[in-house]
């Protein structure tokens, strides 16, 4: 018989973010925010479905749907997990957001959000499978991964 062990430990109450794209947990909970709350996160951990992927445990925290929206932009099918007596009461995964507003600036130098303070504010789309940013302001469009989290 094979021997099971868990890489990370279960949490009572809380939320559990899985099948995050290898490389992307870090980032989710920079734009996430949380404070001072205990988080565990699992990097690169081995997936029988998509090889290497990541992992958030936060302890007695429960997502917004605005908050699980913003997961999508790093991780279009990252699992959001509501645990409740250590136990999954809900799962969801959740589509694209239409914008995205306060959690990334724009990386275009002469952009007013460089100079003014007004947030940021981002339409999203998806073209030829990658997620785009374009901002209001600038109208300048980037891939996700070329503007930086406001946190």
């Amino acid at each position: 018989m094979k021997e099971k062990t868990l890489s990370v430990s279960a949490i009572k109450d809380g939320t559990v973010i899985d099948h995050i794209a290898a490389g992307q947990g870090l980032k989710i909970v920079r734009i996430l925010n949380l404070g001072e709350v205990r988080i565990t996160i699992g990097l690169n951990l081995k997936s029988a479905s998509v090889g290497l992927k990541d992992l958030v445990k936060i302890e007695g925290v429960f997502l917004t749907p605005q908050d699980a929206a913003h997961i999508t932009l790093f991780s279009p099918s990252a699992t959001v997990n509501v645990i409740e007596n250590y136990k999954v009461v809900k799962k969801f995964t959740t589509p694209l957001p239409e914008s995205v507003s306060g959690i990334l600036y724009c990386s275009h130098s002469q952009c007013i959000t460089h100079f003014e303070t007004v947030p940021s504010l981002f339409a999203v789309e998806k073209s030829n499978g990658l997620i785009l940013l374009r901002c209001r302001y600038c109208e300048k469009t980037f891939h996700r991964d070329e503007v930086k989290e406001t946190v």
